[in-house]
């Protein structure tokens, strides 16, 4: 089984396991967009409804004390629209046990969108007569400021990387053998923009380096090629002789990036790695994978000024998600666009 298809396995396990503790109504509406939707996806609305019926059976009169398993399509008509509002003001801040959880912009109207999905789904069957979770309005999401990497910081960080300089006394015993591999996932990451779950996921056998390029399997599971400068080309032939001198576990031998215990390298462990040099090197930015990926569009924009090259090899499918992301570039080119045009020259522009 390829690493993509393990991920799909566990995905589809998880969201079995979620289901089962729900309404039968709800486990009707996944099984009703199977097709339409990525297994990550789905999981991720099947916690979103969790939260939201177990709020539904703490707060509601008729509803409380109840097993959310137990919750009726009749009792899903009594909700209306200011309950929805209601719940989306309480994940601001609740507890689960003795942890606190807390939710921004971001986190409440994917919740939302999780909400509406189903209810959507319960109007179109004509389970319910009204949907008030189309009257409740999608939080304001602020943009933020892209954060990445200037030029001099990615220089010096693969230069750390490379060398760790910046590493403690036990970290620098794990680089001796990790560091060329770490210095051509970072490498890779910067020069191709890649997500950090396309990363790991590469087999030896999807780098062609008579074309430059790796084949990669983006969100969805479509297959793309992305293709690679001199400096990656070095940074991956490099890691790969070392590569081919180990044996790898059973089940990983086709993996390109194994950790020190000879295992396909988890997302979870490339972004521990990102997080060590980077506390070292750019101390004053917190620096993910998914940092890298910006740094990358950015250099990319800056230089072509395509946003429709940075949207397809970003694996971007709408060139509006690319646009929100570089708003603050186009509207820096816009501004340094307005140099250019001089409608009379100096000696013709009338005197104050």
């Amino acid at each position: 089984m390829s690493y993509h298809e393990d991920v799909k396995k566990e995905l589809t396990l998880k969201l079995r396991e979620l289901t089962k503790a729900m309404p039968s109504f709800a486990r009707d509406y996944f099984r009703s967009i199977e097709a339409s939707s990525s297994e990550r996806t789905r999981v991720g609305y099947a916690r979103d409804l969790t939260i939201f019926f177990n709020y539904l059976t703490d707060t509601m009169d008729n509803l409380l004390g109840k097993d959310i398993k137990d919750i009726t399509v009749e009792d899903m008509r009594r909700i209306t629209s200011g309950d929805i509002d209601e719940f989306l003001d309480y994940i601001s801040y609740y507890y689960k046990g003795n942890e606190e959880l807390s939710n921004g912009e971001n986190g409440k109207a994917r919740k939302l969108a999780a909400i509406r999905g189903l209810f959507k789904y319960l109007y179109k069957r004509e389970l319910i007569t009204a949907n008030p979770a189309g009257l409740v309005s999608t939080p304001k999401i602020h943009e933020k400021n892209i954060i990445k990497l200037d030029p001099d910081e990615t220089a010096r960080l693969l230069d750390d990387v490379e060398t760790g300089d910046k590493l403690t006394e036990k970290q620098l015993a794990y680089h001796k053998s990790s560091g060329t591999r770490d210095l051509a996932i970072m490498t890779l990451l910067l020069g191709t923009g890649i997500r950090v779950s396309e990363c790991v996921g590469l087999d030896i056998k999807d780098i062609d380096f008579n074309h430059n390029g790796i084949k990669i399997t983006r969100k969805g599971g479509n297959e793309a090629m992305v293709y690679f400068g001199a400096e990656v080309r070095k940074a991956l032939k490099d890691y790969l002789e070392e590569r081919n001198q180990i044996i790898a576990l059973p089940g990983h031998e086709d993996a390109l990036f194994l950790s020190i215990q000879k295992k396909r390298l988890t997302v979870r462990s490339v972004e521990k790695m990102v997080e060590k040099y980077t506390k070292g090197s750019v101390s004053m930015k917190h620096i993910s994978p998914h940092k890298l990926r910006s740094t990358y569009g950015t250099s990319l924009y800056r230089e072509t000024g395509d946003i429709y090259l940075v949207a397809d090899v970003l694996g971007h499918k709408d060139v509006n998600t690319t646009r929100r992301h570089y708003a603050q570039l186009e509207d820096q080119r816009r501004r340094e666009a307005a140099k250019y045009i001089h409608l009379r020259t100096e000696d013709e522009n009338p005197q104050n």
